[in-house]
């Protein structure tokens, strides 16, 4: 098998793909507005509630209409992804990654549609919409290898007359909540990884990105994948959330989102109900406040250049985003005078030009949020850039920027998920070290110096998942940068890791007397 290497990235400034891109966007124009089912054992359900999936550049425009699942649809797809699990734990390994490797082919066929409907749905501009499908087949290519390696479970040791094995087995049927703001990378990989071990699936994506998911369905289905298998139950929270996750059947459940809705979930896992024979697993992956460090004997052109890129890709919309900014006294004025140079050089627009920086923001309740931070921002500290909005079309926010605050003000502690960034200062490296590490969340983090006794220092104590160094916080590649955070963050699951897929599994020990 050929070695697992990362999906490259796409160069926008050749014209043909400029012309593959355009060409992507008028596939995805010519189904706007369709509806779509749920999909039970391979079965399309259409229901008349239905949740409407819009651009988020241009509000008017509809993207499809999605089909919503009841308490009675979700109890239906459990009870055929219970029946399912039973068959298909005894397929082979190689039969399941071989899903996912025909899976990857077909997305790199459609690699310019599901960019360009990253595009439409997501309001990702060209470059990170590019990266999310890449991000997409990464997953689906490295756990298909990781399963072949996984295969024959790992060596023990036996004595003289025995013979001893280890070997991992699925552990029945799994739910998976997937996120917005990675709609089809996360999505497929929190999918996939429970398919090629052997669980079955109940898929309940986010409801502002649906029709990516929808598609990844078709992709699934057409590279192999039996009936049943993964089940796509989109739906309100509300109606069938709590009642999946408390469901007797459940054994486990795999979420990207929020804190506030992670520790909902992890909390209501713990709860044994009448019936249940398996304390439930969760896999939590819950965001991020994430620090750039920057110290006196740092590149301060890179050090400026990784915080507005890291701030403002995406419109600041990942959980490893650059959120708080904390620089040694010494080159304070220096990075700040850098940072606003760079970010008032940013354009916000619709980004299916690509002309464009930063996109817009997901919906009207995520602007609202970071409108409600700005004026928190604004008593707190200085307003350096920013601190607007533009709603005539879409939900733009544009870059913000907040200097001279505390390093525990709220716009420093507390998750925005927008385009706004605070920065703090320190009095030398080890307490910004100590400042960056007093927040509730422990994802991504990095630091900006020269000095290598500082480096270790930081690697020693400074106490995220992903640390890096001399380059922004953001852009983990599956593989290479295993990704999960500590504290609040999350349960540590790194997605993209060599154990991320045994916490899809339960060992099983097998001893023979010979």
């Amino acid at each position: 098998m050929i070695p697992y290497k990362h999906e490259p990235f796409t160069d926008f400034t050749a014209s043909e793909n400029q012309e593959a891109m355009k060409k992507g966007l008028e596939t995805v124009n010519s189904y706007l507005g369709q509806d779509y089912p749920l999909i039970i054992g391979g079965e399309r359900i259409m229901t008349e509630d239905k949740v409407r999936s819009y651009n988020p550049s241009k509000k008017d425009e509809t993207i499809g209409f999605i089909s919503k699942a009841t308490q009675e649809h979700a109890e239906k797809a459990m009870a055929v992804a219970k029946e399912t699990f039973e068959t298909w734990r005894k397929s082979t390994p190689e039969f399941r990654a071989d899903v996912l490797f025909r899976a990857a082919a077909i997305i790199r066929r459609r690699k310019w549609e599901f960019s360009a409907l990253l595009i439409k749905e997501a309001g990702k501009p060209w470059n990170e919409a590019d990266a999310d499908t890449a991000e997409a087949i990464d997953f689906l290519e490295f756990y298909g290898r990781e399963m072949l390696r996984l295969k024959d479970g790992v060596k023990v040791e036996s004595r003289p007359g025995e013979f001893n094995r280890y070997d991992y087995i699925p552990l029945g049927v799994g739910v998976v909540i997937s996120p917005w703001n990675f709609p089809f990378a996360i999505m497929a990989g929190t999918t996939v990884a429970p398919l090629v071990t052997g669980n079955t699936v109940l898929l309940k994506p986010s409801s502002n990105t649906l029709v990516v998911a929808y598609k990844f369905m078709e992709v699934l289905e057409e590279a192999g994948m039996p009936k049943g298998v993964v089940n796509f139950i989109p739906g309100s929270s509300r109606d069938i959330g709590d009642f999946i996750v408390d469901h007797v059947d459940t054994r486990f459940i795999s979420f990207t989102g929020s804190r506030d809705v992670g520790v909902h979930i992890y909390e209501r896992a713990a709860k044994v109900h009448e019936g249940q024979l398996n304390l439930k697993r969760v896999i939590a992956e819950m965001g991020g406040k994430d620090t750039i460090v920057v110290d006196s004997e740092a590149d301060l052109e890179l050090a400026a250049e990784s915080i507005v890129k890291s701030a403002f890709g995406f419109s600041g919309q990942k959980c490893s985003a650059c959120s708080r900014v904390i620089i040694v006294e010494d080159v304070y004025d220096e990075v700040v005078a850098k940072v606003k140079e760079k970010t008032e050089k940013l354009t916000v627009g619709n980004p299916e030009t690509n002309e464009h920086f930063m996109g817009p923001v997901i919906d009207e309740g995520s602007l609202n949020k970071i409108k409600e931070y700005i004026e928190i921002g604004k008593q707190e500290g200085t307003l350096l850039v920013g601190g607007t909005t533009d709603e005539t079309e879409g939900h733009f926010a544009h870059p913000t920027v907040f200097v001279d605050l505390k390093h525990d003000d709220r716009v420093m502690q507390e998750e925005i998920f927008g385009p706004v960034v605070g920065i703090a200062k320190a009095k030398d490296f080890t307490e910004a070290i100590q400042f960056a590490n007093d927040t509730d969340y422990g994802l991504t983090g990095a630091v900006i110096t020269n000095n290598r006794e500082h480096l270790e220092e930081a690697r020693r104590d400074f106490m995220v998942g992903n640390l890096y160094f001399n380059r922004g916080c953001t852009g983990a590649i599956v593989g290479y940068q295993p990704f999960g955070g500590f504290k609040m963050s999350g349960t540590d699951s790194k997605a993209g890791g060599p154990d991320y897929l045994v916490l899809h599994m339960q060992g099983r020990t097998s001893s023979e007397m010979l």
